[in-house]
């Protein structure tokens, strides 16, 4: 049962790497990088990186499969856009717990698109585990003033981000799969690449000129693209969408307990929680840490 889990530990290390990219990420929207820099920035490092997966394989690309990684690529583009307006535009303190909604919409995906047939630990794994990011993720705080923006943007990236992760799967790891991941990932993210040459647009050359910001900026989308190659090779070889989901889960632990961190060091509203909310937040990293247990030895 164990040796059928060794790959998640990916996810797992992948939950890490996020979280820490994202510590480097926000200090640079701090000093005032805007989501379509960070995003180009992390977008051409993945693509960067990926394309090294071109040497696992020697076979020939089919050219009239190429829609898939190009459709694939367009749910990962989406996926950033619904986060970045959710975070920017809306109320966090509501998107945060929505984007947890993920783990379980794979689940269902994975069933309808994918044709799985997930055992009834998964399902209770999922569940834990949105719930419990949902707790770790709560503040109560904000104004609530755009909550249907915010709900619908939220809903919006985790809808796309699911569909990408179940159709990696179903184009790379499933027995009709005509795609390895030596051609497929480079090629998806060549196609990241490319859209995301729109977000040149809002480009910010003068922020990316400052040292700080742009040392940032390099350093958290290189981590950031780390924990997508984690993530996504593990999709594109071993499948598993579901179960990934639920271990990935664990980012949002690493992210409450970093953020905290830095809040002491260099000040900051994550060091004054109320009792309240470190209740829920115990609480939340409690059934995500049951849901990944369920995950491993029932799944």
């Amino acid at each position: 049962m164990l040796d059928d889990s060794i790959h998640l530990l990916l996810p797992l290390a992948a939950s890490i790497l996020f979280a820490c990219g994202l510590i480097f990420l926000k200090r640079a929207t701090l000093e005032g990088a805007n989501p379509w820099t960070v995003s180009l920035v992390a977008n051409l490092w993945a693509a960067t990186l990926f394309s090294g997966f071109w040497l696992l394989d020697s076979d020939p690309v089919q050219p009239w499969l190429l829609w898939q990684p190009a459709l694939v690529a367009v749910f990962y583009i989406s996926g950033q856009m619904g986060t970045f307006f959710a975070i920017t535009h809306g109320d966090v303190s509501i998107a945060a717990p929505l984007f947890g909604v993920k783990v379980l919409l794979v689940a269902i995906l994975a069933t309808v698109i994918g044709g799985q047939s997930l055992p009834a630990a998964i399902w209770l794994a999922a569940t834990l585990a949105t719930v419990g990011i949902a707790l770790v993720q709560w503040t109560g705080a904000g104004t609530h003033g755009r909550i249907g923006y915010t709900i619908l943007s939220a809903m919006a990236a985790s809808t796309s981000f699911s569909i990408f992760d179940v159709l990696v799967q179903r184009f790379c790891s499933s027995p009709t799969a005509a795609w390895t991941s030596g051609r497929f990932l480079p090629i998806m993210f060549w196609f990241v690449a490319a859209y995301s040459t729109v977000f040149l647009v809002g480009f910010q050359r003068d922020k990316f000129a400052l040292p700080a910001v742009r040392r940032s900026l390099l350093v958290g989308g290189l981590l950031i693209a780390l924990q997508a190659i984690c993530i996504v090779f593990t999709l594109s070889a071993f499948g598993d969408a579901p179960r990934v989901n639920v271990v990935y889960s664990m980012r949002g632990i690493w992210g409450v307990l970093l953020a905290w961190a830095t809040a002491l060091i260099w000040g900051g509203s994550e060091a004054d929680l109320s009792g309240k909310t470190m209740i829920l937040r115990l609480a939340g990293a409690l059934l995500i840490t049951i849901s990944v247990v369920i995950a491993i030895l029932f799944g």
